[in-house]
């Protein structure tokens, strides 16, 4: 559940926040605090992206804040950066893939709102993990649906979700 407390965007960018937050249109949004089992799928998801980081000439990048429009930022958990663009602390060119991993805190309402944000900033990857059932849903089209493989056909990639799954730590 998100705590508000609004500041302005300057303010926002020039501050520390403990657990991380979001800027929306002048709102602070903390983000849930993780559990165990939200780091390690967070951390199996990067890991999975940075071994192949050569091969697909990409950048994985965890709690990443990026400029999903005008006076919105967004944390997501885990974002896949095409390695021909620059780095930026903040990022602002759409990365090619971004992972929210559930918490058991999580609102319906606010997690469509922030997948709606990465949609309309033109993230062709939008991808929903649910450690509790292991499940990951793909966003297309403003619906989550269930999917077992991974596919980017613009870049080449496609793979087994399972394969994720074997990096956990359990």
């Amino acid at each position: 559940m998100s705590t508000a407390t609004h500041i302005s965007e300057e303010q926002y960018l020039g501050s520390t926040f403990e657990p991380d937050a979001e800027y929306v249109d002048g709102e602070i949004r903390t983000r849930p605090i993780g559990t165990y089992s939200h780091a390690d799928w967070q951390m199996a998801i990067a890991t999975w992206f940075l071994q192949h980081a050569k091969e697909w000439s990409i950048r994985s990048i965890p709690v990443q804040c990026t400029r999903v429009r005008a006076g919105r930022y967004r944390v997501p958990d885990v974002a896949v950066l095409d390695r021909a663009n620059p780095k930026e602390e903040v990022v602002t060119v759409a990365p090619l893939v971004v992972f929210e991993v559930l918490s058991p805190d999580d609102t319906v309402q606010e997690l469509y709102e922030k997948l709606d944000d990465y949609a309309a900033m033109g993230i062709p990857q939008i991808w929903v993990a649910d450690p509790k059932t292991g499940v990951f849903k793909h966003y297309l089209d403003s619906c989550l649906k269930p999917a077992s493989r991974f596919t980017f056909s613009e870049r080449g990639i496609e793979f087994s979700i399972r394969e994720i799954a074997s990096l956990l730590q359990n």
